[in-house]
């Protein structure tokens, strides 16, 4: 019987590939956005390191504070950190799906997730999802993947 062990990189992209596939399963509103989460545990400052780093890449992506981000926060760190962090890169952010008719707004849902000793984070709009692994202390995070870019047609 022969085993199978992966490469360390493989198993973590096999991770974030199951990660990503098995968040897209959750349940969609009738607004279109997936019901966003993050583990209440991740500390304030890793939640906050997370968030900017993920906004900064979603702000290369659609632009820095061009639209207002329709967001479902939960009232984990996370949820709390990526609203500041995208309210700091200049996007109006609303949390009620309510705005002015003309205003061009972009829904966001993220996930996050505890795997091994990693955090999982993943960003979604209609045009675009990010995602990424990081290490998280209860000081800070850094980045323990490459970031992963999906764009829909």
């Amino acid at each position: 019987m022969r085993i199978f062990h992966l490469h360390p990189i493989r198993a973590l992209a096999a991770t974030c590939t199951f990660a990503m596939l098995l968040s897209g399963c959750q349940s969609m509103g009738t607004d279109g956005l997936v019901a966003s989460n993050a583990p209440p545990e991740i500390s304030g400052p890793a939640a906050g390191a997370i968030a900017g780093d993920m906004v900064s890449r979603l702000a290369e992506q659609i632009g820095p504070g061009k639209a207002t981000v329709a967001l479902k926060p939960d009232a984990s760190p996370f949820g709390q950190a990526l609203e500041a962090a995208l309210k700091g890169w200049g996007y109006a952010v609303v949390t009620d799906q309510k705005t002015d008719s003309g205003t061009k707004v972009i829904p966001l849902a993220y996930v996050v997730l505890r795997f091994n000793d990693q955090v999982l984070a993943r960003l979604s709009t209609d045009s675009v999802e990010l995602g990424r692994a990081y290490i998280a202390t209860p000081s800070g995070a850094t980045p323990a993947s490459a970031l992963s870019l999906m764009r829909r047609g």
